[in-house]
C-alpha cells in the first residue's frame, strides 16, 4: 500500500507521502482538488485545509483557478545564512576570504578535537580513503588533488557528528571554492608544499584514528594556519607581479623621451 494511502497518518503527511512517492519536481501541479480528494478518500474541504497547511509551510503555492503546484525546495540553512550574505561582501571586497580562513582555523579544530571522539569504524574507513586519494590524485592533476583535499576536511566535519559544524564547513568550502581554488592547485603543484601538506594531514588522520582529541585539534590548527599564511603569501605573490606588469618599459617612447 502506497504511503499516502495510510489512512490513520494526518492529511498533510499523506500528501507528503504522495508528492515524495510520486518524485514530483519543484514547480510541478498536484492533480485537481476532487481527483486527489477521491485518491486520498477524504471531503475537498478537509483536502483544502490541508493543501492551505502545506501552503503556509512553503511546499506548495497556489495559482487563482489553477491548482496547487510544488515550491522550490528552501536553499540549505548554511547557503542561506553563511554562503549568500558572505558571497556579496567576497564579491565587494575579496580581503574578506581572508577572514572566510581565519574562521576555517577555529571551526577545523573543533571538527578535528569531536571527529577523535566520535568517529566510527567507518567514519575512520573513510577518512583513510580520502587521505589516499590525496596522494594518488596529486600524480594526476593539481586541480583533483586540491579537490580531494576538499573530501578530506568534509570527511573530517562528518566525523565530528556536529550538524551545525558540518553545515557550516560546506558553506565555507562553497564560499572560498572561486576565490582560492587557484590558489589551492598552485599549492598542490608546488612539491614543497605538497609534502608538508601531506605531513600535516598524515598527521590529523592518525590523531583521529588515535582517539587523541588534543592531538587532532593542535595538528588541524598547525595545518590551518600553514594553509592561511601559504594562500595570502600566493595572493601577495600574484598582486605583486600584476603590479609589476603595470611598469613602464625601458625601451617605451615615453621612457626614451624622459631619458633624453
Amino acid at each position: 500500500m502506497p504511503p499516502w494511502e495510510n489512512l490513520s497518518a494526518p492529511l498533510v503527511e499523506r500528501i507528503r507521502a504522495l508528492i515524495a512517492g510520486r518524485q514530483l519536481a519543484p514547480g510541478a501541479r498536484l492533480p485537481a482538488e476532487r481527483k486527489l480528494a477521491d485518491e486520498l478518500s477524504v471531503s475537498r474541504s478537509s483536502l483544502r485545509e490541508a493543501l492551505q497547511k502545506l501552503v503556509g509551510e512553503g511546499v506548495l503555492f497556489s495559482r487563482h483557478g489553477g491548482g496547487y503546484y510544488l515550491s522550490d525546495a528552501p536553499p540549505p540553512w548554511s547557503e542561506q545564512r553563511i554562503v549568500q550574505p558572505l558571497k556579496a561582501l567576497v564579491a565587494d571586497d575579496p580581503d574578506y576570504r581572508n577572514d572566510i580562513l581565519e574562521a576555517r582555523h577555529a571551526i577545523e579544530a573543533s571538527t578535528a578535537w569531536y571527529a577523535a571522539l566520535r568517529a566510527t569504524d567507518a567514519d575512520k574507513e573513510k577518512l583513510q580513503s580520502c587521505f589516499d586519494a590525496i596522494q594518488q590524485q596529486e600524480s594526476l592533476s593539481p586541480e583533483m588533488a586540491a579537490q580531494a583535499d576538499v573530501r578530506f576536511h568534509l570527511a573530517i566535519a562528518e566525523a565530528s557528528h556536529n550538524v551545525v559544524l558540518l553545515q557550516t564547513m560546506r558553506g565555507f568550502f562553497d564560499l572560498l571554492q572561486s576565490s582560492v581554488a587557484h590558489s589551492r592547485e598552485r599549492m598542490y603543484s608546488a612539491p614543497t608544499i605538497f609534502a608538508r601538506l601531506t605531513d600535516q594531514h598524515e598527521a590529523i588522520l592518525l590523531a583521529i584514528l588515535a582517539g587523541d582529541a588534543e592531538r587532532a585539534g593542535q595538528a588541524a590548527r598547525q595545518h590551518l594556519g600553514f594553509v592561511q599564511t601559504t594562500l595570502k603569501d600566493l595572493h601577495e605573490n600574484e598582486a605583486r607581479r600584476r603590479r609589476s606588469t603595470r611598469l613602464p618599459d625601458d625601451n617605451s617612447p615615453a621612457t626614451r623621451e624622459e631619458n633624453r
